[in-house]
């Protein structure tokens, strides 16, 4: 069986042999001296830049040393503020009591700190939704944190806890009660 299958493997490669065309070259040799632009002559590597930079408006200067961008004392807060934040967020572990005896539920919260008529209240939201805006006291105290945007949950004692809060503008803490005076606050 093998030298049959041999056998036509060799008939099959020596009179196809008269049928096959074997390429020469490459692709690129079947479109002769002209390319797809229609122009007959080469670019050059000089030619091909000089066309980039005329497209791109760039003049061929070269660059002047010293030519950073330079901070000083001046201008930090200026760049500081340019850096987009994201809001902070606080695991509320208990429901709180709100003014007008509304309840904040347990849940997760982005805080921000906003001066209102020279008074600090915390907003904290669910999504794109206000849940609630707490009065807070403005402090220089930072807590201890790593970080310049930080809000933190902190249980304490009776029945009550604290929401600290630091951004680039101001510190600020807001003290709450529990609103289920029969419960422990978890402290995650």
């Amino acid at each position: 069986m093998r030298k049959i299958l041999a056998f036509l493997f060799l008939l099959i490669l020596f009179f196809g042999k008269a049928n096959c065309a074997f390429a020469e070259g490459d692709l690129w040799d079947n479109f002769g001296d002209t390319n797809f632009y229609g122009n007959d002559k080469a670019v050059s590597e000089k030619e091909f830049k000089d066309a980039i930079d005329a497209k791109k408006g760039i003049k061929n200067k070269k660059p002047k040393k010293n030519q950073g961008e330079t901070i000083q004392q001046s201008n930090e807060t200026e760049v500081i503020n340019q850096i987009p934040t994201e809001f902070p967020v606080i695991t509320v572990t208990t429901p709180l009591k709100l003014q007008d005896e509304a309840i904040l539920p347990i849940g997760h919260y982005q805080v921000t700190g906003e001066k209102i008529n020279n008074k600090i209240y915390l907003k904290l939201y669910q999504g794109h939704y206000l849940m609630a805006q707490i009065p807070a006291v403005e402090t220089l105290e930072d807590y201890d944190m790593p970080d310049i945007n930080f809000a933190r949950f902190l249980p304490e004692e009776n029945n009550l806890c604290k929401i600290i809060f630091g951004s680039v503008d101001f510190n600020a803490y807001a003290q709450i009660e529990g609103a289920d005076d029969s419960k422990e606050f978890n402290n995650y």
